[in-house]
């Protein structure tokens, strides 16, 4: 399945993008997943989304945890806690 996926503030400032579309592999289904993902791409990804992290996500624009259902073409946003205006 193919989403969307958005980076706000510090993690996009980490990771070098605003967004991208990514094909997730069978099983992906949940944000968490999403997040797992793209951890294990290592390096800034790494760092920016580490689980220990304060990260906030939000999946189709509503704040969300970690076991939210992703369906396709949905839009998951990273964001740290606090954002600026």
């Amino acid at each position: 399945m193919k989403i969307n996926l958005r980076y706000f503030a510090s993690v996009r400032e980490a990771v070098g993008m605003g967004q991208e579309s990514v094909e997730l592999p069978a099983g992906a289904d949940t944000v968490g997943a999403v997040r797992g993902l793209l951890v294990a791409r290592g390096g800034a990804w790494a760092e920016a989304l580490a689980p220990e992290r304060p990260v906030r996500m939000a999946y189709n624009q509503v704040m969300c945890g970690l076991e939210t259902k992703v369906e396709e073409g949905a839009e998951v946003a990273f964001f740290p806690p606090v954002t600026g205006g």
